[in-house]
């Protein structure tokens, strides 16, 4: 049996061109493939009369074979083989296509069991292309009375992958169960836990319901326990390192007292956890995540001035060009006056310009260097970098972080967030970082009113619209999310434009904003739209961050099913900035359960992180908060929410396990090492 690395190529029969349709399915490796879970399971153990079928139900029926009917294929159409089965409440018609060699095997008197979708056709119930197999055949054993069904893609077959893991399988038998096993045995023998191989093999190939629940209980642990002591061990090496200790209280107390407004409770609160982190000597290690307009820039404006106060460096990197250009105006104004200098650097600059601030960087005389990826470029290198600052950090890899890190020496490291997540689901998907939340909104803001409508009330959305339009106010409109692909997206926001231009907001002017805009034509649109020469912009989501508009008081939202409740929630909070009342709309197809659900959550709620919670309870997490650029992995078949009672002792037992040996160097911690550093090495990004 090869290692579980070695690449899918490995088996038999997987060539190149298999392996690129497996790596669709997130398969690359021998591992990946074991670990590709049923989605669900067809339940064949209920034998049924034809009598008792319903028409369009899948079923299992036991029949006695009588006369066939094999018709050859005419030119390029399908050859038939018909036969009649019978049991003691009817008979039914089964169809084969394009297997007549069937008929040397199914012969007039054959007892077989099918499972297929049962119709009604011209000579009453049929059945077509049924599972089956003989009773009596030697085959007879091989009959699956819980079936797997596995996400699929294209040009992957179903029966392809069911013989690909059977192989895989009858390989795993073979090796010694003790070489095999990946968890300790004091966690197996005290969790009550069954052994990893007979695990594989219940959740792929189910016997009984018994055996499917005591494997899924074995991997939910098994996943569980390497996502949470691969974060925490993560978490131990980052408290080894040596930092640069930062006492910036003063300067910072100072910088708050400046501030045109009263930070509040929350910001304050925050503020002092970075600052009793910055002073110590490991390397900070923070997110800070808090909704839409809750005020994080004014939190990450505090560190800065302490990493200044220091005589040392601060990088602030954001996703895009417009959030970049929007910080660096916000720290221009409220950091300068402090002496403390601020520089842009993005890829936009000429290279005359970028030259000048890549040499005033590696002179030092920029204190904060705020930019997109321009500020992890090979050229570019600090004097004395001692804190780190990535905005909406989802949208950054692990590599991309780790490499503007890696421009200093363990410098201190701030990730910023507006995708809240439940605190407790927090502290577990980011071990490896310290939690602060902010909770609290500034005063003054008022709540977004948030109204969905049926795309057939669509004229009357308008009309409301262009009543805030004729009060001086602005509105976004953005378009439908067609799928990941800015092309599509792009031809559906220009025709959308040319749609609203040209009839009903012909009276005003509409702009267009897309992710496919060179940086000075996105700056030139958001300028006239920031200065009332648009009075509509539509837009692709790449307004979901850096668009800052206060004058912006309507929001709408077209097929609104199509987008998740986070992004929702985020597209909303580019309104509600000013001091007149905001107004969302979601527009939306006929929907059922449980898109309607998310729209009424909408409706009612303006709390990111109860919209967060709920949208965790309606898609679960999947890849929700991207586990795999976050450097581990996605979960495949644990969740939050159904198996919390799991997770808590996976996490007593981790906490037990790394606070004895916190850096698994014990000989009986030696394989479990191996493995967290096989994991960290491969979804290094």
């Amino acid at each position: 049996m090869e290692d579980l690395q070695a690449n899918i190529r490995s088996l038999k029969g997987v060539g190149p061109k298999k392996e690129q349709r497996f790596l669709k399915l997130n398969i690359e490796t021998l591992e990946d493939l074991l670990y590709h879970f049923p989605r669900g399971y067809e339940d064949r153990r209920e034998i049924k009369k034809i009598r008792e079928v319903e028409e369009g139900e899948k079923t299992s029926l036991e029949l006695q074979v009588h006369p066939l009917k094999t018709r050859r294929a005419f030119g390029k159409g399908p050859s038939l083989l018909q036969l009649v089965g019978k049991d003691d409440t009817g008979s039914m018609v089964i169809t084969f296509f394009n297997q007549p060699y069937l008929s040397q095997r199914i012969t007039p008197g054959t007892k077989m069991r099918i499972y297929g979708e049962v119709k009604r056709g011209p000579r009453g119930l049929e059945t077509a292309n049924p599972d089956f197999i003989l009773l009596g055949d030697k085959g007879e054993n091989s009959w699956q009375e819980i079936f797997p069904i596995y996400p699929l893609t294209k040009d992957v077959s179903h029966k392809e992958l069911v013989k690909l893991i059977r192989m895989l399988l009858k390989g795993i038998k073979e090796r010694a169960e003790e070489n095999f096993e990946n968890l300790p045995n004091p966690l197996i023998e005290e969790n009550k836990l069954c052994r990893r191989r007979m695990a594989l093999e219940h959740i792929h190939f189910p016997q009984k319901a018994k055996g499917l629940k005591v494997a899924k209980y074995r991997l939910v642990y098994e996943e569980f326990f390497f996502l949470m002591i691969t974060l925490n061990f993560k978490k131990a090496k980052v408290l080894e390192q040596q930092g640069t200790p930062l006492q910036g209280g003063k300067e910072v107390q100072n910088y708050l007292e400046t501030l045109p407004f009263q930070a509040t409770e929350a910001q304050k609160t925050v503020i002092g956890e970075i600052l009793g982190d910055l002073k110590g000597s490991a390397p900070m290690s923070r997110l800070v995540q808090g909704d839409v307009g809750s005020g994080k820039t004014v939190v990450a404006m505090a560190a800065l001035v302490a990493a200044a106060a220091g005589n040392t460096q601060g990088a602030m990197m954001a996703p895009t060009e417009i959030l970049a250009k929007q910080h660096y105006k916000t720290l221009s104004h409220f950091l300068e006056p402090l002496g403390i200098s601020i520089g842009l650097l993005t890829g936009s600059l000429t290279p005359k310009k970028k030259k000048r601030m890549q040499e005033e960087i590696r002179r030092g005389t920029i204190d904060v260097v705020v930019g997109t990826h321009a500020v992890i470029g090979d050229k570019v290198e600090f004097r004395n970098l001692s804190l780190v600052i990535t905005d909406e950090q989802h949208r950054f890899g692990v590599r991309q972080r780790k490499t503007l890190s890696g421009k200093g020496k363990n410098p201190h490291v701030l990730v910023m967030s507006a995708t809240p997540i439940p605190r407790t689901l927090a502290y577990i998907l980011y071990g490896d970082l310290e939690v602060s939340v902010i909770d609290q909104m500034p005063k003054g803001r008022k709540p977004v009113k948030t109204q969905a409508a049926e795309m057939k009330g669509r004229d009357r959305v308008y009309e409301q619209i262009k009543e805030e339009l004729n009060k001086g106010r602005q509105a976004y409109v953005v378009c439908p999310l067609i799928e990941e692909s800015e092309t599509l997206d792009l031809n559906a926001a220009m025709d959308l434009q040319e749609q609203l231009q040209g009839n009903m907001l012909k009276d005003y002017k509409v702009g267009l904003l897309h992710g496919k805009m060179s940086y000075i034509e996105k700056e030139q649109i958001m300028k006239d739209f920031t200065d009332g020469k648009i009075q509509v912009l539509v837009s692709t989501t790449v307004v979901e961050v850096g668009v800052d508009v206060p004058n912006a008081t309507v929001m709408v939202i077209e097929n609104a099913e199509r987008f998740g409740l986070a992004q929702l929630h985020q597209l909303r909070g580019r309104i509600g900035r000013g001091q007149h009342q905001s107004y969302c709309y979601l527009l939306h197809q006929k929907v059922k359960e449980p898109t309607r659900r998310r729209l009424e959550i909408m409706e009612q709620s303006h709390d990111g992180f109860e919209i967060s919670q709920k949208d965790l309870e309606i898609r679960g997490p999947g890849e929700l908060f991207g586990l795999r650029q976050h450097g581990i992995y996605n979960l495949k078949i644990a969740n939050f929410f159904q198996h919390q009672k799991i997770l808590q002792k996976v996490q007593q037992d981790v906490k037990k396990i790394l606070l004895e040996d916190p850096g698994l160097e014990l000989e009986k911690n030696r394989k479990l090492r191996g493995i967290i550093d096989q994991k960290l090495q491969r979804y290094r990004d």
